[in-house]
Formats: structure tokens, sequence, C-alpha cells
């Protein structure tokens, strides 16, 4: 290497050392609140208010402690919560995914009359907040006689518009009309060609509908506080905050719930860990794979 090359190099490297400042100041913004919670749930109540450090560690970490009295407190309702979040965030995140796929396709590789209309109303409801949807959702299911039920939280989380616009627009490019005119020409029928040709080719995007729609359910608040009113229905979401009500009441017979509330909502986003760490590589997978069409 010569030292020609060296010089030029130099400057470009300078170049990214504030862009490299901005993105370790970034991730170390993230990742605070984060250990703040990995720190905290060690504590009991005197480590938590005897004015230690909040970001370090005291000299009794009792993670046992706290993890039993989690699990063990009214009755061990933690663990239905939890239940009931996995059960909440499958069936809704997988149905809402299924329904994405097929319509985003659809959109993608059919004409049919009332598609201009369908997918401007369809941009439309992606700029609706979910939110604002909660009231009249709550109004019409009360009618229907289904609050107060699993259902009322799984069936609004079916509809997904930005996991059907994100299907649209990746299977628009992703999907080649020649290949589905050839599958055609060999005598398949619409629903193998989606199965066998489309499908395929759409896994990193049916794999990004499937953590983006799970994780909206898992952390899905507003909704089933609005919907549900027995907590063994909570999700974990509702029922740490109906605890840090508790707690803040000073209601809990003695108890000090805050060390089991951050402990919980530690517990709480550990399957989220999980799940982004093993279908990664379906990500990685997904785009070294369009790299080389």
């Amino acid at each position: 290497m010569t030292a020609s090359t060296l010089d030029l190099r130099k400057p470009r490297q300078q170049r990214y050392i504030p862009l490299q400042v901005l993105l370790g100041f970034l991730l170390i913004y993230f990742l605070i609140p984060f250990w703040w919670v990995i720190v905290n749930s060690s504590k009991d109540a005197a480590g938590l208010f005897g004015g230690g450090s909040a970001l370090w560690f005291t000299d009794n970490v009792d993670y046992w402690g706290n993890l039993v009295q989690l699990f063990s407190f009214q009755d061990g309702i933690y663990l239905r919560w939890l239940m009931n979040s996995a059960l909440y965030a499958v069936v809704g995140g997988l149905g809402a995914t299924v329904l994405a796929v097929a319509a985003g396709y659809g959109f993608a590789k059919y004409d049919f009359r009332g598609r201009r209309l369908g997918f401007a109303i369809l941009l439309g409801s992606v700029m609706v907040p979910a939110t604002a949807l909660v009231i009249p959702t709550f109004i019409m299911f009360s009618q229907m006689g289904l609050t107060n039920t699993i259902w009322a939280v799984i069936l609004p989380t079916l509809l997904n518009p930005f996991g059907v616009y994100l299907m649209h627009v990746y299977a628009r490019d992703a999907v080649p009309e020649e290949l589905l005119d050839a599958a055609r020409v060999d005598g398949a029928g619409e629903f193998r060609i989606f199965v066998q040709v489309a499908l395929p080719l759409l896994r990193p995007a049916i794999v990004t509908v499937v953590l983006l729609s799970v994780v909206a359910s898992w952390n899905n608040y507003f909704l089933p506080l609005a919907m549900l009113s027995d907590n063994r229905l909570f999700p974990v979401t509702v029922g740490i905050g109906l605890w840090q009500g508790i707690a803040s009441a000073n209601n809990a017979g003695g108890t000090s719930l805050w060390s089991i509330i951050i402990l919980g909502s530690l517990v709480s986003v550990i399957p989220l860990i999980i799940a982004f760490l093993t279908l990664q590589k379906y990500w990685q997978g997904g785009l070294a794979i369009g790299s080389l069409k």
C-alpha cells in the first residue's frame, strides 16, 4: 500500500468521526433506560429509596427474591398476565400477518375494480392513530356483547394497515410478473402460485410484519385497558399499570411493589428480545438473497 493511498484514506476516516460520535451518543441514550431497569430490578425497597446510585447495584443484589415475590404476589397473577400477553400477541400478530400478506399481495399483483380507491383508503388509515379508534371500537364491541373477552383485544389487532402497505411495496418489486406468468403457463392455479412461488420470495417482509405485529400486540396498553375489566384477562402491560397504581396509593398491604414492578417490566421485554435475536437471521438472509438477484 503506497503512501498516497494512506493519505487519501485518512481524511475519509476523519469525516466519519462526527457520525460515529453521534451514533455512540444515541446508543448510550437508548441503553441507559434498559440498564436502569436491569440494575433496579435487583434492589429491595431500601435499595431503591435509600439514596444510592440509580445506575449501579447495591450490596444486596436479590434477583431471586424479587423474582419469587413477583410470581407469588396475588396468587401468581403475573404469570397469567404473561400468558395472556402471549396469547394476544401470537394470535393477533399471526392473524394480522396472514391478512396483511394476502391483502398486500392482492393489491400488488391483481388489477380489480376499486383497487385505487381501496389502496387510498388504506393509506389514509395508516395515518390514523390507533388510540383514536379505541373508543369507537369499544362502543361497537359493547353493542355486540364482546367487551371483557379475549376477542375484544384480539379482533382489533388483526387489522394492520401498515403491514398491508409494507407487503404491497415489497411484493410489487420482489415477485416478478414474468415468474407468475410462467407459473400460469405451466398450469398452476392462483393459490398454488401464491403459496409455492410468492411466499418464499416474501419471507423477509413476512418476518418483518410478524415482528411488528407481535410487538405491537404485546405492548398494547390502551385497547385492553378500555376493553377489559376482569384483571384475570389483563395483559402484562395493563397488569403492571394496575400494580403501579396500587403502589402509588400505598395499598399493597405492607408489601413494597416497586421492586417487583421494575422486575416485571424487565421480564416482560425478554420474550421480545428473544424474538428479535431469533428472527434476525431471516432478515439477513433475505437481504443477501436480494443483493444477488
